[in-house]
């Protein structure tokens, strides 16, 4: 689970930002959080983040898929490949020369970590990892350049492991790939448990090995249905019609770009044909009758609570962190509503998922539904075109106060200010 993520010096962010997911002192709302029994750390299982358009809430969000994408594919990189995603903030000379700089706190297998790299578009400038034996980390790696630091037991093993790296690599994806233990538990967690959503275009989950799978597919299916009903949407069951295709030469091509041997690659691949929705309809002389129409006729709420059941059901299952641009995207407030609330039931979420989301939606902003510590904002300085993060918490709220009515009538900033258009009429 994620504890705390920081940026500095990118996009819009300048100075160092952090996004903590640590909760606070206060006792409200307590299935909201997770107790860490064996560090008595308290985590937060949802937090959403507020701002005006152009703030940079988009920005924290692409921080987080561009960190963690950049550890995904650092083992697909030729040598002298550019760091396209490294985006330092623009409106400063200075920084512009500088690395981008990102870093998780976070826990995966019971034990606490803190992982992070400083990179601009040409190398990796450093990279570091610590895990937490005790109350103090112990540093598994350091890096700064060429130079390496290791945990003094294993440095016979990670000083040949390090000539196996290239000054674009990140040393975590490639110390896990040659087999060094202690690096394989948190490149996982990157792997496998943490996931953005960016601009409501990306959300598009389909798997064909969850669909193929009879055993599977059910458990889907009856998720898929219920998450539906809880929704209002009235479908009583979907069919999905998988074939067979052709792979075109891009497709083995990409393939084979990412390192899958060619003895696994075949010509032929499985796609989603079709998907109908099957409606229960009651004509005026009350007899039932099925009409099926096509996913592509529905409507856009009704896509995207589609498309979200196997997102939602794999994150509840496994424990994942879910990470949503815009989550209001063609969605009723309520289901919205809805969603963050199964993340907060325990008899829902018992393996402790947690999601983290920006909204413009401010009906969300209610002290029953969030603690103070779980709504944060983002506020771009419109001098020097930098966002800063903070939280709720940071201001004295009382418990019983309308949160949503202070927010709109500005007192905790991160507003827009909006003129009342006279002068775009006057020459």
């Amino acid at each position: 689970m994620l504890v705390q993520f920081s940026v500095k010096n990118f996009m819009s962010f300048k100075e160092k930002q952090d996004f903590s997911m640590e909760a606070g002192i206060g006792d409200e709302n307590p299935d909201n959080i997770i107790n860490i029994n064996e560090s008595n750390e308290r985590v937060l299982k949802t937090t959403a983040l507020y701002g005006a358009n152009a703030s940079g809430k988009t920005n924290l969000i692409k921080a987080f898929s561009v960190a963690i994408m950049m550890i995904r594919l650092s083992n697909n990189r030729q040598p002298g490949e550019k760091l396209l995603q490294m985006e330092p903030f623009a409106f400063d000379e200075n920084t512009k020369k500088e690395p981008c700089e990102f870093e998780f706190i976070f826990y995966t297998n019971n034990n606490k970590y803190v992982y992070g790299f400083k990179a601009d578009k040409n190398k990796i400038h450093e990279e570091y990892l610590y895990q937490y034996f005790s109350a103090k980390a112990t540093r598994i790696f350091e890096r700064i350049g060429e130079n390496y630091k290791f945990l003094q037991a294993d440095e016979t093993k990670l000083n040949a492991i390090k000539n196996q790296n290239l000054e674009n690599k990140l040393f975590l994806s490639t110390a896990t790939t040659w087999n060094y233990e202690k690096t394989r538990a948190p490149y996982l967690w990157f792997a496998n448990m943490i996931d953005t959503y960016i601009g409501g275009n990306e959300l598009n989950p389909f798997s064909i090995e969850a669909y193929n799978n009879d055993d599977a597919n059910e458990s889907l299916k009856k998720f898929t249905l219920k998450l539906l009903e809880e929704a209002d949407i009235i479908i009583k069951d979907y069919n999905i019609e998988i074939e067979e295709t052709e792979m075109d030469v891009r497709m083995i091509m990409q393939l084979k770009n990412m390192n899958i041997p060619s003895n696994v690659i075949t010509p032929k691949t499985s796609v989603i044909k079709s998907i109908t929705m099957s409606h229960e309809i009651i004509d005026e002389n009350g007899n039932t009758k099925i009409y099926n129409l096509d996913l592509i006729s529905e409507s856009s709420g009704t896509k995207i609570v589609f498309a979200m059941a196997l997102i939602l059901k794999e994150v509840f299952e496994k424990g994942k962190i879910l990470i949503i641009d815009e989550i209001e995207r063609s969605l009723h407030p309520s289901l919205v509503e809805m969603i963050i609330k199964f993340f907060h039931s325990i008899e829902i979420n018992k393996s402790n998922a947690q999601l983290i989301f920006n909204t413009h939606d401010t009906n969300l902003l209610s002290l029953d539904l969030f603690r103070r510590d779980q709504i944060w904002f983002a506020e771009k300085d419109p001098k020097k075109g930098a966002t800063e993060l903070y939280p709720l918490d940071d201001f004295s709220v009382r418990k019983t106060e309308n949160i949503q009515k202070g927010y709109l009538n500005g007192r905790y900033g991160a507003i827009p200010f909006v003129a009342m258009g006279d002068s775009l009429w006057q020459e």
